[in-house]
């Protein structure tokens, strides 16, 4: 905390951007503008968090045997990162008021960090499913008859073999993990090495030392922002060309796919481009770290909602509308299952659910791939 002389001080952190002062407020709490924003946000987040829970809820009580797939990794990723997102606005008032000296340095950090780490790591996990599907699609291309047919007879032949080896292995249904999910959990298990190397860095700059705690603190969510931009970019790129192959296919079915990938491309884009800017260009995401006296009014209010707001809750809520529907019931004597790809939902009305990393089919039956 910096000393209240009468002046607003802050660190360098705090003077990217000029937050104006609007309305007098109680020592050491936001802005009523600030505060109403936080809670709202709270509240939005708390109701996203619920929703995706109760659904995950829904989804595994349809098929309790059932392991993870990939509808129920989704809505827990999603779940925790909006529950994270709610207790960080909450604790952000109570710190404000209270003072806490923790919050403004490295526990503040941690706290705001973990849900966009969470929120990452779900995009990016959508990502690995829309590579996949074009990379398997592609070398298919030459090949005569349906596209869809041709991606899933490829994926069985070549995922048959390793998931009856784990079968006989594991009694425990374990799901697999395909390659490029493999990358995803490496890439997120980095960003959560790196934030917390960035937060005892923060921990350690506090003494009398050359390091700046707010120049570490920037860097991270400068380089957060980066690689949110980046990821938006590569969502509408494998959107644009998984929404130019499904074009190809004519039935009802593929034409409501296309327009959830492609919704859900032009929501990433935007939303994660508007929240990149707002990181970069601004002191949104280290307002924890500011001299809470010096920041209120109107202009931070609305930098808040665009980069919580639309940056996170608006591409949270679409997942789970986009993946709302259920799995089929478990039925009595039905044989092995059989899988499919999907692009967007799990599950489709007249298949059985698959796993969320891998395409597998039993009995020799092929059916319509589904784009998440």
């Amino acid at each position: 905390m910096y000393e209240y002389t009468g002046e607003t001080r802050m660190g360098p952190a705090c003077l990217r951007s000029e937050i104006m002062v609007a309305e007098s407020t109680e020592p050491g709490c936001y802005s009523k503008a600030l505060v109403a924003v936080n809670i709202a946000l709270a509240l939005v987040d708390g109701v996203i968090a619920v929703l995706a829970f109760y659904q995950l809820i829904r989804i595994h009580s349809r098929n309790p045997q059932r392991g993870w797939t990939r509808q129920k990794v989704f809505h827990l990723m999603i779940g925790s990162s909006n529950t994270g997102y709610g207790l960080y606005f909450i604790l952000t008032l109570v710190a404000a008021c209270k003072n806490w000296i923790c919050w403004s340095n490295s526990c503040g950090f941690v706290v705001m960090a973990l849900p966009k780490i969470l929120f990452l790591a779900a995009f990016l996990l959508l990502l690995s499913f829309w590579v996949d599907l074009c990379h398997q699609a592609n070398d298919e291309d030459e090949d005569e008859g349906s596209p869809y047919e041709a991606l899933v007879m490829k994926a069985n032949k070549s995922n048959l073999k390793v998931n009856n080896s784990r079968r006989r292995c594991c009694n425990i249904r374990v799901f697999p993990v395909g390659s490029r999910q493999q990358v995803v959990i490496l890439v997120t298990l980095f960003i959560l090495l790196l934030m917390l190397t960035s937060a005892v860095l923060i921990w350690i700059g506090l003494g009398k030392n050359p390091i700046d705690s707010s120049v570490v603190a920037r860097v991270y969510v400068d380089t957060f922002a980066v690689a949110m931009f980046l990821l938006g970019g590569a969502l509408a790129c494998y959107g644009y060309v998984l929404v130019s192959k499904m074009s190809k296919v004519r039935s009802e079915r593929s034409s409501s796919e296309k327009w959830k990938v492609a919704g859900l491309a032009i929501v990433s884009v935007v939303c994660f481009t508007s929240s990149s800017m707002v990181a970069i260009f601004t002191n949104i995401p280290v307002l924890y770290h500011c001299d809470w006296r010096g920041v209120g009014g109107l202009y931070a209010s609305l930098l808040l909602i665009l980069y919580y707001f639309i940056g996170s809750s608006v591409p949270s809520a679409f997942v789970l509308w986009v993946m709302r529907e259920l799995p089929p019931s478990v039925a009595v004597n039905v044989p092995e299952e059989s899988r499919t790809l999907a692009f967007v939902s799990d599950y489709s009305p007249s298949t059985q659910p698959q796993h969320w990393t891998s395409i597998t089919t039993a009995q020799n039956q092929t059916s319509r791939a589904s784009p998440i």
